[in-house]
């Protein structure tokens, strides 16, 4: 007998601001659905978004040091020197971190609803500066078409991470529970321990602190060289509270606050290694922080699904330049060299989001509409003489989705208008010491179901991304930067298909393919190849991604990640290049079989084409093979709820250098890791 199809609904953004589709009580239709199936992850279903969620059990199963080496699994998603907190990258669609900035604004980054990261952080290869285990999940909307409920200017995408709940532990009922795990890595001696401690009183309230607390030391190259700058220890931890009341418990009211802390001493300024030293060496604390108060009022109604989040996320960098450590000391150059490495940094984000999702009926169309109003105000502290100017950018977004479906016909648009101030931290005079800019942006979706497992879908998206505070100065760059908005168009075409039976009784298959295609101009954050002033004219990037997973009812399971892309970039005078920052050619094959429930075997094969390191230069195809193997004992006793994991990286210790990484910044070696938890 088939299966039952899955069956979402055409998907513009995110309506939920703290809880992603498969959790709990809070599934949004814009989202679509999660197909469940056989192999390592779930794939979303009945929806125009490209979206991919890597749930708790992936997270674990991975055994990532960072976020950004989690998600490196997903279709054109690149890790930009990875191996550490502070210099993982994210790059989406070929938007996002570089060689020289941890970002471009060109991908969002949230945690329970709070905006975390920076603007363009000169050196620093990451916004998001935190640990894997602090989350139950990690959501990746990719392109622009999923972005208008977090923001203007998103073009590679949105990454959402949601924080455990104690409910996780103690499946709703009152009581104390949690769980310790211990993980070990040969390569770089590295371990971790991650405490989660869960306490629900009564019905209504619960509680949860995690500990984790992660070091590394530093890693070996498949040559048997060592990873310069690669070593580190973070302590994360997470507290989290919920409180439910009201007639029917209809009302909520959630808590979370994360941190994480690391403390180098002694290491180079440049996370991204690509410099060879000349900015020398510094001690650095680096300190994230996230809060996040959100209200929720889901009465018996519905036209009535409110959500007020309130957030706070605040980051701060301090530098101590170690004399001696530049080779630049003594020359002309060394006086802002010095400054620029002391400066210390801090961004702190302050936004408030209220949204409502209101289902009704017209005649024979159904809504599902979302209406959002948000404010937000960052704040950057002033290092204008190294390059880094301070000030306030006030932010008012107004936005609204409606998802209209006739019978198996869906058209989705969606608009968003946001208003921008800017004030400058100091005065700027003869040029002006505040900017203002808006603009109105949006998209439509269309999809059609078939009925039989088959659906396509299609979608069109403008946004423009509104000057930041980055862009302050008295210089003719900076003023023509500054009262310019970056303009992005793409264009998305796909197919999708879920069914049983289709070779053999009790199999499934589930397949999801897009193409896209991006043209950015109005260009302010890249510049023309050797230089630091002329911007470039206009970038065009396009892939195709996909996405699939097969199983049969004796365990086997295959899933598969690719893309296909390319990109060019155009100069003011007609000359063009290869796009620097576009995806690798990539293609991800798991092949597993689960023994009963208690015992997961994989092997994973990664090879990667068409590369090149951050100077542009061309690298050799790579192809990785990871194993894996998690053993889960049903038993009873000091065994129940016990977990244990196994894998091997790089099995056949590959000697490479990652996509857009340093040349210098290779991949690691072969490394053994073991986990071992236990839940109580």
């Amino acid at each position: 007998m088939p299966r039952t199809l899955l069956r979402g609904t055409t998907a513009l953004v995110c309506l939920s601001l703290a809880a992603p589709l498969a959790a709990q009580d809070s599934d949004p239709g814009f989202l679509g659905t999660l197909v469940l199936t056989p192999g390592k992850r779930d794939l979303t279903f009945g929806t125009a978004l490209s979206r991919t969620v890597v749930g708790e059990e992936e997270i674990k199963d991975r055994q990532a040091s960072t976020v950004a080496q989690l998600i490196d699994s997903v279709p054109s998603v690149t890790l930009v020197n990875g191996t550490t907190p502070q210099g993982s990258g994210i790059n989406i669609r070929g938007f996002g971190a570089n060689t020289t900035y941890g970002t471009d604004q060109k991908i969002a980054v949230q945690i329970d609803g709070a905006s975390v990261g920076s603007e363009e952080l000169y050196r620093i290869g990451t916004q998001l500066f935190t640990d894997p285990f602090l989350y139950r999940e990690v959501e990746v909307l990719r392109g622009t078409i999923g972005s208008f409920a977090y923001g203007s200017g998103i073009i590679g995408g949105v990454v959402k991470l949601e924080t455990k709940d104690a409910s996780d532990f103690l499946g709703g009922m009152p009581g104390f529970g949690g769980s310790q795990t211990f993980e070990f890595g040969t390569n770089g001696d590295s371990w971790v321990t991650s405490t989660n401690l869960a306490w629900m009183p009564a019905e209504g309230a619960e509680f949860l602190l995690n500990y984790s607390l992660r070091d590394q030391n530093d890693l070996t190259a498949g040559d048997g060289s060592t990873i310069g700058n690669s070593a580190f220890r973070t302590p994360s931890y997470l507290a989290k509270g919920k409180f439910t009341f009201g007639e029917n418990d209809d009302q909520s009211v959630t808590f979370s606050h994360s941190s994480t802390v690391a403390d180098d001493k002694d290491v180079p300024y440049d996370q991204f290694d690509t410099t060879g030293g000349m900015f020398g060496n510094v001690d650095r604390l680096t300190e994230t922080e996230q809060t996040v108060i959100e209200y929720r009022f889901d009465p018996a109604s519905d036209l009535i699904d409110l959500r007020a989040n309130l957030s706070h996320a605040d980051q701060k960098i301090e530098y101590d330049y170690i004399p001696g450590s530049s080779p630049l000391e003594g020359t002309p150059s060394f006086p802002f060299l010095v400054g620029t490495v002391n400066a210390d940094q801090r961004y702190e984000t302050t936004k408030l989001t209220v949204t409502n999702r209101a289902l009704f009926n017209t005649g024979s169309v159904s809504h599902d509409m979302l209406a959002g109003v948000e404010a937000q105000r960052r704040v950057r502290a002033d290092n204008s003489g190294a390059g880094a100017p301070g000030g306030t950018n006030d932010r008012v977004a107004l936005f609204v989705v409606d998802e209209m479906t006739m019978g198996q016909f869906t058209v989705t648009p969606a608009l968003r208008y946001e208003h921008s101030k800017i004030d400058s931290a100091v005065n700027l005079s003869p040029a002006p010491n505040s900017y203002d800019k808006d603009a109105v942006m949006g998209g439509l979706a269309l999809a059609y179901d078939f009925a039989n497992g088959l659906s396509v879908f299609g979608s069109a998206a403008y946004t423009e991304g509104l000057p930041i505070i980055d862009d302050l100065g008295t210089s003719a760059t900076a003023q023509r930067r500054i009262g310019m908005s970056e303009k992005s168009h793409t264009v998305e075409l796909g197919a999708e298909f879920t069914g049983s039976g289709i070779f053999n009784g009790g199999d499934s298959f589930t397949v999801r393919g897009n193409f896209y295609h991006t043209e950015l101009s109005d260009i302010t954050s890249y510049t023309v190849a050797g230089s630091t002033s002329t911007d470039l004219d206009q970038v065009r990037s396009r892939g195709f991604e996909v996405e699939a997973s097969y199983g049969m009812n004796n365990g086997f399971y295959l899933d598969f990640a690719g893309h296909l892309g390319e990109g060019t970039e155009y100069n003011p005078d007609g000359t063009s290049n290869t796009w620097r920052n576009t995806p690798a050619n990539r293609a991800q094959l798991t092949l597993g079989k689960k023994l009963n429930d208690f015992v997961d075997v994989s092997w994973e094969i990664v090879h990667s084409s068409d590369r090149r390191d951050s100077t542009g230069s061309s690298l050799s195809d790579s192809t990785v093979h990871n194993l894996r193997a998690t053993w889960k004992p049903q038993a009873q006793g000091w065994l129940a709820g016990t977990e244990a994991r196994f894998g091997i990286e790089n099995v056949l210790d590959e000697d490479y250098v990652g996509h857009l990484s340093s040349p210098s910044r290779k991949a690691p070696g072969r490394t053994y890791k073991v986990s071992l938890s236990k839940t109580f």
